[in-house]
């Protein structure tokens, strides 16, 4: 099966943070059937969708497969379910334009994320009250134990917040092939997030019967809020909303009852990374080339000349003020090649 392999390849366009960096190898993954050939290699490989959450800190001595696995399809289960499954490497937004285009529920908070449907859930990505996990029935997976195609249904994939055992547990054992979603012809918008609603209500749509308008929507609130990675080059919120129990919770709000929450699973609550990182005064500030959103205190971006190294030590920075100040550890969200937090 002919493909072609590029040495010494430049990976500043394979990235949202548009960062210098290079591959020792880089090859597309056009058919799934390929994939046996491309792993036959003794460089390490790494495979690559949108490039929207990952930093490289520095070059990869390795063999990278850029995911171009295209398809889009649907089937209806019964008079209100719809299932859809999509290939890796599609475009995430383009397929939630898909969704709302046919009037599915589902899909209509996780509008206008970066990157393509093979990393949705690897982070098990989410918005606005909504997690991939939420709808997502299966994921088509390559074993490379096993040298196998299967599907995992939902709940082997160990989702949890921002996280999967494709990300964890398992990160170097399945390539995410596609993904299937159960998606309703009818359904509730979820409107728990301040932001949202008071967008809606502001254009007289306090109670959303489309989900398209709930997507339109969640798009002027990024829109306002987040920068456009093709403008301004950064990988979305850069931290995960830290997860503490409901004590250290609680503590916290005593000290500080400005400080947002939400209830997360039983015992545990979920704080405002934002704010915290907000208090610290972080907004515009830079080290080296990086610099943190004047927006939104969890965006860090690449403000012109930034290297990986220059993007680590801002987020550590960040981390150890945090740290310092209140007690909590931040957790980055981008899988960081070639350094750590």
């Amino acid at each position: 099966m002919p493909y072609e392999i590029v040495r010494n390849a430049l990976l500043d366009r394979l990235s949202t943070f548009r960062l210098p960096a290079t591959a020792a190898e880089l090859v597309s993954l056009e058919e799934a059937a390929a994939l046996p050939d491309l792993l036959d290699t003794e460089l390490p490989v790494l495979v690559l969708g949108g490039g929207s959450n990952t930093l490289f800190v520095e070059d990869f001595p390795g063999r990278i497969v850029i995911n171009r696995l295209r398809g889009i399809d649907s089937e209806i289960i019964d008079r209100d379910r719809v299932l859809v499954t999509a290939a890796a490497g599609e475009d995430w937004h383009e397929l939630v334009r898909w969704t709302l285009d046919r009037g599915l529920w589902g899909m209509e908070n996780l509008a206008m994320i970066p990157g393509r449907v093979g990393a949705a859930p690897m982070q098990n990505i989410g918005a606005y009250g909504v997690e991939l996990a939420h709808c997502l029935e299966s994921v088509e997976v390559f074993d490379r134990r096993t040298g196998e195609i299967e599907w995992l249904a939902a709940s082997e994939c160990g989702l949890d917040y921002r996280d999967s055992r494709f990300k964890s547990a398992d990160r170097d054992r399945f390539i995410i092939l596609g993904i299937r979603l159960e998606l309703m012809m009818h359904g509730t918008p979820v409107l728990e997030y301040p932001s949202l609603l008071e967008e809606l209500k502001r254009n007289g749509h306090s109670q959303p019967d489309d989900p398209r308008t709930v997507a339109a929507a969640v798009m002027r609130v990024r829109k306002r809020k987040l920068p456009d990675p093709a403008v301004v080059p950064s990988a979305g919120s850069f931290f995960k909303n830290p997860v503490v129990d409901n004590e250290t919770a609680r503590a916290l709000a005593d000290r500080h009852p400005e400080l947002p929450t939400w209830p997360d699973k039983p015992g545990q609550t979920k704080l405002s990374a934002g704010w915290l990182v907000d208090q610290l005064g972080w907004r515009g500030k830079s080290v080296g080339g990086a610099q943190v959103f004047d927006r939104h205190a969890l965006v860090l971006t690449n403000a012109g000349g930034a290297s990986g190294r220059d993007v680590l030590d801002l987020a550590r920075d960040i981390k150890a003020g945090v740290n310092d100040r209140f007690g909590i550890e931040l957790e980055p969200e981008p899988v960081l090649i070639g350094g750590s937090l």
